[in-house]
């Protein structure tokens, strides 16, 4: 008869592409297995996700982005019926109780990831995605009413934070920025 263990025993079986671990617990056993291929192509997209180069001036463009979209973001809370929820109902965007705070905290989130350069390509995505959705909704009215240019200068911050966000999907968080101190 087995004796019960005090703690757990480890077993690991490596056969062809699979690892199984079967964890001795008294008085059940599990069994976990482990894909490696799976696990291989995860840590790949975590090095491709991180990946950035050695460029020292990437830290401007950065910070620049990050204060931004950190500052738009708070002041979403801060002042809900002139940057938030009120702005979003003006416009005509559905929810905008929910968007103004979700966007808000979407902003702020990126913002300070973006600061620190940390998962800074995942970072732009959703920053991407807030200023193409705020240059369609806001900017497409005053290209039709006004005009070409006065669209431009309207738009020239949005212009700036999506490229400058785009920039960063591309580039990553540069050489001073915990990206490059994990890789």
């Amino acid at each position: 008869m087995p004796r019960p263990c005090s703690g757990a025993v480890a077993e690991l079986f490596i056969t062809g592409k699979v690892v199984a671990i079967i964890l001795l617990l008294a008085p059940r056993s599990k069994i976990y297995f482990l894909n490696l291929p799976a696990q291989i192509k995860a840590l790949k997209l975590i090095h491709k996700i991180l990946r950035t180069d050695n460029a020292a001036t990437t830290i401007i463009i950065r910070l620049m982005v990050g204060a931004v979209f950190l500052s738009e973001g708070i002041q979403k809370f801060l002042f809900p019926a002139l940057r938030g929820a009120g702005r979003f109902e003006k416009i005509g965007l559905p929810e905008p109780e929910f968007l103004g705070y979700f966007t808000g905290a979407f902003e702020v989130l990126c913002g300070i990831l973006l600061l620190l350069g940390f998962l800074t390509r995942l970072a732009a995505i959703p920053l991407i995605i807030i200023m193409l959705v705020a240059i369609v909704t806001t900017k497409a009215d005053v290209l039709a009413n006004e005009g070409f240019w006065s669209m431009l200068h309207g738009s020239r911050t949005d212009w700036a934070m999506l490229t400058g966000s785009i920039f960063l999907l591309i580039k990553g968080g540069g050489k001073w920025s915990a990206d490059r101190k994990i890789q």
